[in-house]
Order: structure tokens, then sequence, then C-alpha cells
């Protein structure tokens, strides 16, 4: 019963996630007002007379005005979204492609779009309205004009349009705007694990050898779960639930994608109830899992690294947003497991932990960018920044990544006026880091 209850609640939420929400809401709105708009209303509700100078003549002037605008709407709808899709291209060779349909899906585009299908709704139900050979009544000319504004208006939304369109591919805009997303992501996290039922064990074991599999119904991206449904449906169970894979993990249909600890097997509706706590999806979400944003920056970092964009200030830009985002995933452990009311252990999960996100985030910029002293040197210092909030279990990675870093600097100053840039810099500022005084001596001869 539930399961099938939680169907149609999935639907209406991705409907609401949906590029189509904002505009079928805005445009029922304008087709409500332009059935209002062909009803009869000559005699019904009297008009003063002082608008009897905004009286039609003739039907033929009323629908040629319409039609103009019915045609200037859709000329201004095409070559808007012409535009969009031009910009999108840029996008998509400046930066990730996984940005692009971020950047077609934000709200203000919604809204634009909305008005833009709605004033055409509006305007065409006007034309289709049966008419005569009279003159047309002073209200059906007052909706004319209506429409008329509405075209107006979207004039001004057009404006607002392309700079909206043109701001989002900015590189500033774009980066600041993960970077706000990720710390929103964190945010939401830690405040939620606030509760006094998550917990972080270090080790998640089965008490027992007696569990039993429970395979993923669906192909895609594991973007959240019900983990507080879950402690109820493993409660009425005495179970334990082991998930195998992360928040975030693309799984396959049918992969193991949990063990159950129970004394008896699970039944086939328990097992569609547990499941029905789980969204796939197709897409990486920043709002339920802050990896997803972090390897998004350090995406456009390479991106902007290699040779066919050659941008390394996008990637500096990056890297300092990384710093921040690496800084606040510092200040806190995520949890991993989730208790019930009795403090049994009912739901664990994996869990990313410093080291490893570390790993991914750095590793992949001091592979593209190795011959670039400046992405070295801001990935040095962003390295000795993380090490004043560290502790000495994080310091010790922070260490292992300063040190790749410095053989890649290395290896990459071959002009002596590069190495005693760099001497200079090593030990700069504030850190709690073991550096050298000054690079190996070089293996080639440095040019002069």
């Amino acid at each position: 019963m539930i399961t099938a209850l939680y169907y149609p609640i999935k639907i209406v939420k991705a409907y609401r996630q949906s590029i189509a929400y904002i505009p079928s809401l805005l445009a029922l709105g304008y087709f409500l007002l332009g059935l209002a708009a062909v009803v009869p209303e000559e005699g019904l509700i009297p008009l003063p007379v002082t608008f009897e100078f905004l009286h039609f003549t003739d039907t033929e002037t009323r629908r040629t005005l319409l039609a103009t605008l019915l045609t200037g709407m859709v000329s201004l709808m095409v070559f808007s979204f012409s535009m969009v899709m031009s910009v999108l291209s840029q996008a998509g060779g400046n930066f990730s492609h996984k940005m692009v349909f971020g950047l077609v899906t934000k709200r203000h585009h919604q809204w634009v779009l909305g008005h833009y299908l709605g004033t055409i709704l509006y305007v065409l139900m006007l034309l289709m309205m049966p008419g005569s050979d009279d003159s047309p009544g002073l209200w059906g000319s007052l909706h004319a004009y209506l429409g008329a504004v509405m075209v107006i208006h979207c004039l001004a939304l057009f404006v607002y349009f392309i700079h909206k369109a043109s701001q989002s591919v900015q590189v500033n805009s774009v980066t600041a705007s993960l970077h706000q997303a990720t710390t929103h992501s964190l945010s939401r996290m830690k405040a939620r694990q606030q509760a006094a039922r998550f917990e972080h064990l270090s080790q998640v074991k089965p008490a027992t050898t007696t569990h039993f599999v429970i395979a993923s119904d669906k192909t895609g991206t594991i973007q959240r779960a019900d983990f507080e449904k879950l402690v109820e449906l493993a409660t009425h169970k005495q179970a334990i639930l082991y998930f195998n894979v992360s928040l975030g993990d693309f799984v396959l249909k049918g992969y193991p994608l949990l063990r159950v600890e129970a004394a008896a097997p699970p039944d086939e509706e328990w097992i569609r109830e547990v499941l029905a706590q789980i969204v796939h999806g197709q897409a990486e979400s920043i709002e339920d899992s802050h990896v997803h944003g972090l390897t998004q920056l350090m995406e456009i970092a390479i991106k902007a690294l290699s040779p066919g964009v050659n941008d390394p200030g996008t990637a500096l830009l990056c890297i300092n947003h990384l710093t921040d985002l690496l800084r606040q995933r510092l200040n806190f452990t995520p949890c991993n497991a989730l208790v019930d009311e009795q403090d049994k252990l009912r739901v664990t999960w994996p869990t990313e932990d410093f080291d490893s996100l570390l790993y991914r985030i750095i590793t992949p910029i001091v592979c593209y960018g190795h011959k670039d002293l400046s992405i070295g040197l801001s990935l040095l210092e962003a390295l000795k920044t993380l090490s004043l909030f560290a502790e000495n279990a994080q310091r010790e990675s922070l260490q292992q990544q300063a040190d790749r870093v410095i053989e890649m600097l290395n290896r990459a100053a071959q002009h002596h006026l590069d190495r005693d840039f760099i001497n200079k810099k090593l030990n700069s500022g504030e850190h709690r880091l073991i550096l050298p005084d000054s690079l190996v001596a070089a293996s080639v001869h440095n040019s002069e």
C-alpha cells in the first residue's frame, strides 16, 4: 500500500524539479485568463463611458492587431531560445558538459519561458474566439489591448533574459554558483546529522554471518534515501540494513545494493518497501551530495587546462573555491549510521573520507597542470592553507599531496629564475606542513 502511494508522490516531485514545472503553471494561469476573455461579458459587467475611446470600430482591426502580436511573439520566442542554444554550445565547450542542463533549468529561464508560452496561448485564444461582422464590444477591445500589454511585458523580459543568459556562462558566475550550491549541500548535511540518532562508526561489520542480499531494481545514480523510513522498516523486521554503495554512486539493475542482517529472509513486499525509499537518477545532484559539487569544480579546472581551452585563470579560480569547500569539509565528519529509538543500529552506509576526497580532487589537476607553475604554486598554497584547519590524520594526507606537488614543480621548473621564485614561495605564509627550504638541484642543464 505504501509503495503504491510512493510512486505518485515520486512523479509529482520529479515534475516539480523539471523544466516544465513553472512554465506549465504560468501557461495554466494565462489559459484561465483567456477563458475569461472569450466569455461574453457585454451587458453583464458595464464599463464607464470613459473607456469608449478604446473601442475598436470594426472586428478586422482587432484581429489584425492580435495576428501581429501572435506573429511577433512566436518570432521573439524562436530568437530567444536560439540564443539559448548558442549559449549552451559555448558553455559546453568551455565548461564540463554536466553544467549545460543546469544552465537550462535555472528558475529565471523557466519564468521567462512560462510568460512567453502564456502570452502566445492567450492571444491565440482571442484569435480563435468566434466573431461577427459587427464591431467588437468594449470588453473584447480591452482584452486585445491586454494582449498588447502582455507582449510589451515579454519584450522587457527579453532584455532581462539576454542579461541573465550572458551572465550564466561567465566563468565567475558558473564557479560561484557551484560553490554556493555545494556549500548549501554541506550545510544541509551537517544540520540534518545533528540529530542524536545519527552516528559515525569507525568500523561497520555485521555481527553475524547470517545476512541476505537486496539487489537494485533500477539502473542509475543513488541520489538519496529516506533513512528514517528505512529505520522503521528495519525495526519492524528486527533487521539491520548495510548499504554496499555510497550516496552518489552509480549502480546497475541487479547489483547487490544492500545486505540485510535478520533472523529470517525478508519477504518480497518488505523488499519493495525498502527499495521504494531509495531514489535513483540519471544526473549528479549537488543538492543531495556535496561530493558532486567538488568534482564538477575539479572537472571545470581540468577542462580549462586542456590544450583546446587553455585557460589557467579559470583553473586557479576553481582551486580557490575547492580550497574553501575542502576547509568546510574538514569541519565535520559525515555520519554513516542511524539507530532506532532504543539506540540499536538499524541502517549503515559508506561515506567517503577526507583522504579519498582530497585524492580525487587534487590528482586530476596535478596530472593536467603538471607543466604550469602557477597551477602548482596555487595547489601548494591551497594545501598549506588547509593544513591550518586539519587534524593530525588529515594533515598527513595533505603532507603527501604537498610532497607530490613539490615534485611536480621540481620537474617543471628548469630555468633558474623559476626555481628562485618557487624557493621563495615554498615556506611563505602560515602553514603546518613540513616543506623543504628549496627545490632539489635540477637534473638537467638550466637555461640561462
